[in-house]
Order: structure tokens, then C-alpha cells, then sequence
């Protein structure tokens, strides 16, 4: 007669089952941690250590590693007019406007 270890106990319950419950709790948790931290569901411009710069004369960013100056052809946004998330308010500014060699903050032409 064949014996099973009651620690070792094949499951009853069929496995296609056992995946929804655990899917479920997951992103409970998941749902749960986010309010909880105040975590924001919103697309950061960039990445953490990152910070956004903008392409002088045209509406192109990119990302710099913070401790690290932008490249050539990119400056830093004007303080206070730095976009955070995308299509935030500072986000949806850029895209008409840019700033030239000078650092003047000037709209970008139509099409450009």
C-alpha cells in the first residue's frame, strides 16, 4: 500500500483555479502599496537619478543622469517650468516652446 507524506499532499483543487485567486491578491497588494506610499500611477519625464533637459531651439528632451551637465545642443528647463510627469502642465508647455542659444524662452513655429 502506497503512502503519501502529509506534507507532500497533492492538491485537491484543479490548478487552472489556483492562478486567479493569486493574480487578484497581486494586484490588491499592488493597488494597495501605491495609496498607501502616495505612489502616482502618472509617467515620470525620467527616470530616478535622472533629471529632464530640453534641446535648444526645438521641442526635443532627453534624460541626464543627476551630477552629470546636459550635452551639447541641451540646457536645463527654466527653474520652475520643469515638467514631471508626462503630459503634465510644464509637459504640454514644451511642446509649443522652447528656449534659443540666448536662453530666451520663444515659441516654436508651427510645423517645426
Amino acid at each position: 500500500m502506497r503512502t503519501t507524506h502529509p506534507l507532500h499532499r497533492p492538491s485537491a483543487a484543479p490548478a487552472a483555479r489556483t492562478g486567479r485567486p493569486v493574480l487578484g491578491l497581486v494586484l490588491a497588494c499592488a493597488a494597495a502599496a501605491a495609496v498607501l506610499t502616495g505612489c502616482s500611477m502618472e509617467e515620470a519625464s525620467c527616470g530616478g537619478g535622472e533629471y529632464p533637459v530640453l534641446t535648444i531651439g526645438d521641442t526635443g528632451s532627453a534624460c541626464v543622469p543627476n551630477g552629470e551637465e546636459p550635452p551639447k545642443g541641451y540646457t536645463r528647463y527654466p527653474e520652475g517650468k520643469v515638467p514631471e510627469h508626462v503630459g503634465d502642465k510644464w509637459d504640454t508647455y514644451w511642446q509649443t516652446h522652447t528656449v534659443d542659444e540666448r536662453g530666451k524662452i520663444v515659441e516654436v513655429p508651427a510645423g517645426g
